[in-house]
């Protein structure tokens, strides 16, 4: 499981940096302001199939049906269903382009808004056609992993990141002189990034053995499974990502600056929560899937117990800097350009309210597939419909007096009412989870936490009254030098309270190390 969740770790670190960088120049071009609002609500809408798709429902529905083909059919027909999803895929999703497309030109042509909403559907408009694209890419990824990669599909989004960022640098400047006018660069960017993710894949998977052809999609039987378990996936398995978009919706409407602010904050949780929560899940899908099968559930518990142990582990340190760290990452990360120092409050502001859920909302990923490799899609759906009209309410309710503050407390306290939910329905579901080792290593991680986080703060606030925050060079140290040392705190304590996760990560770096030296 370190293995394989590493590999694609260290792929989605790779990614998630480019990513950062990405929104270290998407911040310093158009600040948090309301030109900036309507394009990352208008992003979020088609990134919102991405992170279905490439990192949730597609993925769940389809790879149990691979696996189960692979292992009962032979290739040949694993390949023929793959070729019939596709084939779906591209005409259901040319279909809702075209409708959303022409709904979207023919309500600009007949109705007059504000400036803002305007400009927010036009851009809307041309990044829409990335759902077709991002559709195809996740097919890919599922079939990757289903066939054992892990590594290449996630470097994927590392050539999405690379051509979003050349769409800032090179494209943007001969778009216009104003900003509303050079906003339409990033999102043709979207578009070409959509083509070089899906496109990195294909190499991989011709020299697995795939070969396109068309295989009609109707009334095929594999086509008809993913989709009876895909609608409901859908909402089950990214709770957190609907969550989002729900909560800007209802932000964009009080004001698109609350938009901006927000979503880099959500950017920052999403490093942490890619590299350890999207990573492990990715792996744990197939696996799971494959004991299912053979209804090893034993075996299924075991694997779970563990997934759940390494992410706590992790998830749990990171969560605690996001939290105490958050003024001076936000302004490491983000204060360049047009996103002031005001800029720099608001969106930590969002980020501290969003950290203290960071585990929840990967916790809920891992749960989610492990119904989803015991083929229940069902179970998830009513639990996240239920947390989704509870974060609606919570938003609406938050939203004017707390503003980004208030969409943050929406989110996470959701998303803890959704683990809590999916663990009670799992236990009732496989009798026991054996997650008794577990509960016995919170108290000692939180503890660990608690004391991490005061180190981190402490050293944060004599790093400010000694050096400041003036230059570049100071701005890192001012996040490093106290993150470093609450995280080896944090991991000597894990140690100490013989944390099972702590000694298997140490063990497993210690393994590659002497295996480098001695090659």
């Amino acid at each position: 499981m370190l293995k394989s969740s590493g590999a694609m770790a260290a792929a989605t670190l790779l990614s998630r940096l480019l990513g950062m960088v990405r929104e270290i120049i998407y911040a310093r071009f158009m600040g948090d302001g309301w030109v900036a609002g309507a394009f990352q609500f208008a992003f979020t809408i088609p990134n919102l199939f991405r992170r279905l798709l490439g990192e949730g429902a597609l993925t769940a529905a389809f790879i149990p049906i691979f696996k189960e083909k692979e292992k009962i059919h032979g290739e040949r027909e694993m390949w023929r269903a793959a070729n019939a999803v596709i084939s779906g895929l591209v005409i259901a999703a040319s279909v809702i382009i075209g409708i959303v497309m022409l709904g979207i030109s023919l309500t600009l042509d007949f109705h007059h808004f504000s400036e803002k909403t305007e400009l927010m559907l036009q851009l809307l408009r041309v990044m829409f056609p990335y759902m077709m694209l991002v559709c195809l890419a996740a097919a890919f990824m599922g079939m990757l992993n289903a066939r054992g990669h892990f590594f290449i599909p996630a470097m994927g989004a590392t050539m999405l990141n690379i051509v979003m960022i050349a769409s800032v640098l090179w494209f943007a400047p001969r778009m216009g002189t104003q900003l509303h006018e050079q906003i339409f660069a990033l999102a043709y960017g979207v578009l070409a990034a959509g083509v070089a993710q899906a496109m990195f894949q294909l190499p991989t998977l011709w020299r697995d053995g795939f070969r396109y052809e068309w295989v009609s999609p109707l009334k095929n039987e594999t086509v008809r499974l993913v989709v009876t378990r895909m609608i409901p996936g859908t909402i089950g398995v990214a709770a957190f990502q609907l969550n989002v978009t729900l909560v800007l919706a209802v932000a964009f409407w009080v004001s698109p600056q609350i938009v901006a602010s927000f979503n880099y904050a959500v950017r920052l949780m999403e490093l942490p929560q890619g590299m350890f929560g999207i990573s492990l899940a990715t792996y744990l899908l197939p696996t799971l899937s494959g004991l299912a099968a053979e209804k090893k559930y034993p075996e299924f518990r075991a694997t779970l117990r563990h997934g759940v142990g390494s992410l706590l582990f992790l998830n749990l340190i990171a969560a605690t800097l996001l939290v105490v760290l958050a003024e001076p990452i936000v302004r490491l990360i983000y204060e360049h350009g047009k996103f002031d120092a005001d800029s720099t409050i608001r969106t930590m502001r969002a980020l501290q309210c969003l950290a203290p859920g960071l585990v929840a909302f990967s916790t809920v990923n891992i749960l989610a597939r492990a119904f989803y490799a015991l083929g229940d899609t069902k179970t998830p759906m009513k639990i996240s419909i239920f947390c989704l009209a509870l974060n609606l309410i919570l938003a609406v309710a938050l939203v004017e007096p707390l503003r980004q503050a208030g969409l943050g407390i929406a989110n996470t306290a959701t998303s803890i009412c959704n683990v809590g939910l999916l663990f009670f329905a799992l236990q009732k579901k496989l009798g026991r989870l054996e997650m008794e080792s577990l509960q016995k290593t919170l108290l000692p991680l939180i503890l660990g936490g608690l004391v991490a986080g005061t180190i981190a703060w402490c050293g944060w606030q004599f790093w400010e009254g000694k050096f400041g925050h003036d230059t570049i060079a100071l701005k890192i140290g001012a996040v490093f030098v106290p993150a470093i040392a609450a995280g080896l705190i944090y991991g000597m304590l894990a140690l100490a309270f013989k944390v099972p996760a702590s000694k298997e990560m140490l063990d497993f770096a210690l393994q590659k190390f002497r295996a480098k030296a001695q090659s």
